[in-house]
């Protein structure tokens, strides 16, 4: 089976090409944790499927290290839409992405080679239903500064779906936050059905803030597109940066630039990077 790896601002992936092979037997899921150990495999955060679509011009699935199968992937859309346009499964600069958390549009933008630097990319209207985060409680009500506490501490999370769940922290440093400890505790609580993501952020003024998050199925990554959008949201219902202005988002691996505009759309912009091709003996 032939690979790409690829990552965008360090959160790295292994992409296989379905829209030629199928592969029909195979267990990704299985497969996925496979690939994704650093000892005995290539060593990624996961794999992403770029798949044909009956609903949009492609499709792609992502399975965790972890081998479970996540809805969305900022950071996977725009390594996934650098992919199809350098290859050149599609000649259109705009073009529609489906993910089992909906269909995206992505705009990719190009140098004079046709190849790909730039990745812009719809990410929809964040939800903020407990209901459809999914999130425990009135399914209707929304999950703002809610206190989580941790033996002796107590977190402030908001929470929100942007196709992924995330429950976000704002905080006076997120270095001092020990994510790698509370990240997992908060992932598994019962209050979240299918689990979340975990993000603090630490904001420097109201058009930049600092990011680190702590992916469900993955561990702490180097960067999380859905949560620097679900980030950028928080940190706008909770007043300390504002709407319809970009806002730039410093995350370990590099930054993003993130505006949740007029109507409800947030927008995500930023790069993505080839690191190598290969086989994969399976």
């Amino acid at each position: 089976m032939e690979f790409t790896k690829m990552h965008g601002l360090g959160n790295n992936y292994i992409f296989i090409n379905l829209l030629e092979h199928s592969f029909e037997n195979l267990d990704f899921a299985e497969l996925s944790k496979k690939v994704s150990n650093v000892n005995f495999g290539i060593g990624s955060d996961g794999i992403i499927l770029i798949c044909p679509s009956l609903m949009a011009d492609f499709k792609m699935r992502i399975f965790n290290a972890d081998g479970s199968e996540a809805k969305n992937c900022g950071n996977g859309l725009r390594c996934t839409a650098k992919y199809l346009f350098d290859h050149m499964y599609t000649t259109n600069p705009s073009f529609t992405i489906e993910t089992l958390g909906g269909i995206v549009t992505v705009t990719v933008g190009f140098d004079d080679k046709k190849t790909v630097q730039q990745v812009t990319v719809d990410m929809g209207k964040p939800q903020m239903a407990k209901g459809l985060i999914p999130m425990a409680g009135d399914p209707l009500a929304y999950a703002v500064n809610e206190p989580f506490q941790i033996e002796d501490s107590v977190y402030r999370l908001t929470c929100l779906s942007m196709g992924n769940p995330h429950a976000i922290m704002i905080v006076d440093d997120v270095m001092e936050v020990p994510l790698e400890e509370i990240g997992p505790q908060i992932e598994h609580s019962p209050l979240f059905p299918e689990r979340v993501n975990v993000g603090v952020v630490q904001v420097i003024n109201r058009q930049e803030i600092q990011y680190r998050v702590w992916e469900r199925g993955s561990g702490i990554t180097m960067a999380c597109g859905t949560g620097a959008c679900a980030a950028v949201v928080a940190a706008v219902i909770n007043n300390v940066v504002d709407k319809n202005v970009p806002i730039t988002v410093h995350l370990p691996g590099g930054d993003l630039t993130i505006t949740w505009d007029h109507n409800d759309h947030v927008w995500k912009n930023g790069g993505a990077e080839y690191i190598c091709h290969g086989e994969l003996q399976l």
